[in-house]
């Protein structure tokens, strides 16, 4: 296939006629395409507010203005010192939180997929999950001391998932850049830091530990703070970025090895850096929340049936609506059986098979 053919077959398959083979959305879908991510990105402003309103005691929105406003530095009357310490302390931190590890994991789920030619892939493909759940077990447990302080789980579960993720590379090779191969290893690694994990909380767990353990293995937000606010807001700025700017790589790739090749793109090179990518990603994400399972293989599926396939488009906007997801399932799970809390982990899986299953029915192509 020459270039100019490929950049044909890269155009002819964001036609509406192509979608429309494919069991994609109808041609008037993707018109109105150009407003859904600035819609959804006021949704999730009003999402945020909303959010950080809701909980054991309510807050009036305008009252979360008002604090998030005095702390910036805006001429507001602030508020008395006990709202205001919710809002700004305990609240606002976890909201955006759920929003950076929601965009991020939706994120990474688009391009792991495109990269894999692979429906069922997620952000846990390459092994970081089971890495951060040896590395928090190894802390938690163990009694490693790898940080200072509080930062001693997010410390070794950011350790052991990049430690995973080098077995992957490892396990890989030379061919780390093709799918197949780097998705097998991924699995193997998986299977045997799950297996260490367990051996962990078996062997040296006392009760209280393993509880600890399972609610943070199942995701959780509650140790969210500004300082994990902050590192994952770079993390996901750029890796985002870097994602994006592989825009025209990923739409290649729906075509295969040999015309990706063809447009002038390194196709192992450019898997091995963008698998990097998402691994970090994940991992930094993973390692402030915990497993959350589901954001980045429901989402960008939902996505692709509003926009279509085109990575440009579709990235941004994965982020955005992830980022509204996981704020909304987070704030269910600590307000519905309050004063107890449900792992959003749980909530995401409850609500992401029944919404994969439907996506599924709706579409039969490959991403």
């Amino acid at each position: 296939m020459t270039p100019r053919a490929a950049r044909s077959a890269v155009s002819a398959s964001n036609s509406p006629a192509s979608r429309r083979r494919d069991s994609s959305p109808p041609a008037s879908v993707p018109k109105l395409g150009r407003y859904v991510l600035p819609l959804a990105f006021l949704l999730l402003l009003v999402t945020i507010a909303a959010a950080v309103s809701v909980g054991s005691a309510d807050l009036p929105v305008d009252s979360v203005l008002r604090a998030v406003a005095s702390h910036v530095g805006l001429p507001v009357q602030p508020l008395p010192a006990l709202p205001d310490s919710i809002v700004w302390d305990l609240r606002l931190p976890r909201v955006l939180l759920a929003a950076l590890v929601g965009a991020g994991l939706a994120v990474c789920g688009a391009v792991l997929q495109a990269l894999t030619r692979n429906p069922l892939a997620d952000p846990f493909l390459l092994g970081v999950s089971s890495g951060a759940s040896t590395g928090a077990v190894a802390v938690l447990v163990l009694g490693i001391r790898i940080g200072a302080g509080p930062l001693d789980l997010t410390t070794g579960a950011f350790v052991g998932s990049m430690a995973a993720f080098g077995a992957v590379l490892l396990l890989a090779g030379r061919r780390a850049g093709e799918p197949t191969r780097i998705v097998l290893a991924g699995v193997a690694v998986s299977q045997l830091f799950s297996a260490v994990t367990s051996l962990i909380v078996i062997s040296d767990a006392h009760t209280q530990d393993t509880r600890s353990v399972t609610f943070w293995l199942l995701g959780s937000l509650t140790a969210a703070s500004w300082q994990a606010v902050a590192l994952s807001a770079v993390v996901v700025g750029l890796g985002v970025l870097v994602c994006w700017t592989s825009a025209p790589a990923l739409d290649a790739f729906a075509f295969g090895t040999d015309t990706a090749r063809s447009l002038g793109f390194s196709p192992g090179r450019t898997r091995l850096l963008l698998f990097s990518v998402t691994a970090l990603m994940a991992a930094a994400l993973v390692a402030a929340s915990g497993a959350i399972g589901f954001v980045g293989l429901t989402v960008p599926h939902a996505v692709r049936f509003l926009l279509g396939t085109r990575h440009r488009t579709l990235l941004p906007t994965c982020a955005v609506i992830g980022a509204i997801f996981l704020i909304w399932a987070d704030t269910v799970a600590r307000t519905v059986f309050s004063p107890q809390e449900l792992p959003v982990g749980v909530l995401t899986a409850l609500l992401g098979v029944p919404v994969f299953a439907l996506v599924m029915r709706r579409r039969t192509g490959t991403p």
